[in-house]
């Protein structure tokens, strides 16, 4: 093969490379589209939020190093970019993954509550943050972030400052935020419990999705009848590890859920569990993207 045969061939693979690239961003960044993974992290939550405008959000990081795992698994390899970390509280299932992404993740912003606790991982995670200059916002109110294209998070718990408190039930100062995308929303409770549902329902949040994240991955002190007939949700994701010593997800919560008309999705059975939505419409996809299945659940909640 002459050189000149072999520069044009090289020249011609770079630049099938370059449009394999481009084609597999527009894929994952399609305009219009709101993407998020509840990704498959063991006995713990880890949700990966990616916006219409581009933004990555990651709300907490189960309890060991399989959430950077499943960032890659749903991130491009080039991307490294976490636009905005939110811890809803400090429990090991929450905080423990949060540290190796910060090793390995540019991050922008961190919300928290400050809440006080001593548990060596939410130490170490703090000493990172404070160690990297990200900027840490206290969430102790209620309030919006607007992500841009009729995308926004709206914090609705706390509504009062945690920050240096000692909480008996560290559950209970959870952050729950409703992220919402045109006609759809997502509501996401960390892992607080009936007390907080009912300071909720007692103010008056509109707390109504289309998909529930179920509180503290299904046990049965989280998701009571009367916060569920609220939220009305048509999908549920339980997030919880295979086995888990909890006995997490309750078979009653199971139940509640069922008789809401809630189609189930669980890490422990699904994996990965990727919800796409228009604006319009969710597309519920367990593990499509992460794992190499293929065929979605549709579902339009909007039909013509």
């Amino acid at each position: 093969m002459s050189a000149r045969l072999y520069k044009i061939l090289l020249i011609l693979g770079m630049a099938a490379c370059a449009a394999a690239v481009l084609l597999f961003w527009l894929a994952y960044r399609a305009p219009n589209r709101l993407v998020v993974d509840f990704l498959d992290a063991g006995q713990g939550d880890a949700i990966l939020i990616k916006a219409p405008s581009g933004q990555n959000i990651l709300i907490d990081g189960g309890p060991d190093k399989s959430a950077v795992k499943r960032l890659g698994e749903n991130l491009p390899w080039w991307d490294k970019r976490i636009d905005l970390m939110i811890l809803t509280h400090p429990h090991d299932d929450h905080v423990t993954g949060l540290i190796d992404v910060l090793k390995r993740y540019s991050v922008g912003k961190i919300l928290y509550t400050g809440v006080t606790h001593t548990a060596p991982n939410y130490l170490t995670w703090l000493k990172l943050v404070r160690d990297s200059k990200t900027p840490m916002i206290i969430i102790d109110k209620t309030q919006t972030i607007k992500l841009g294209q009729g995308c926004e998070l709206e914090i609705l718990y706390p509504a009062k400052s945690f920050l240096g408190q000692t909480i008996e039930d560290l559950n209970q100062s959870s952050i729950i935020a409703r992220l919402s995308y045109g006609q759809t929303k997502f509501l996401l409770t960390g892992d607080a419990g009936e007390e907080v549902e009912t300071e909720l329902l007692n103010r008056g949040a509109d707390i109504s999705a289309d998909v529930l994240k179920v509180g503290h991955h299904g046990s049965q002190y989280s998701t009571g009848q009367e916060f569920l007939n609220k939220v009305r949700p048509k999908i549920a994701v339980i997030e919880a590890g295979k086995d888990n010593q909890f006995g997490h997800p309750n078979l009653r919560t199971i139940k509640k859920l069922e008789r809401v008309g809630a189609r189930i999705y669980r890490t422990d059975k699904d994996g990965t569990i990727e919800i796409i939505s228009d604006g319009v419409s969710v597309i519920a996809s367990p593990d499509a993207f992460g794992r190499g299945e293929t065929i979605p659940q549709t579902i339009n909640f909007y039909p013509n």
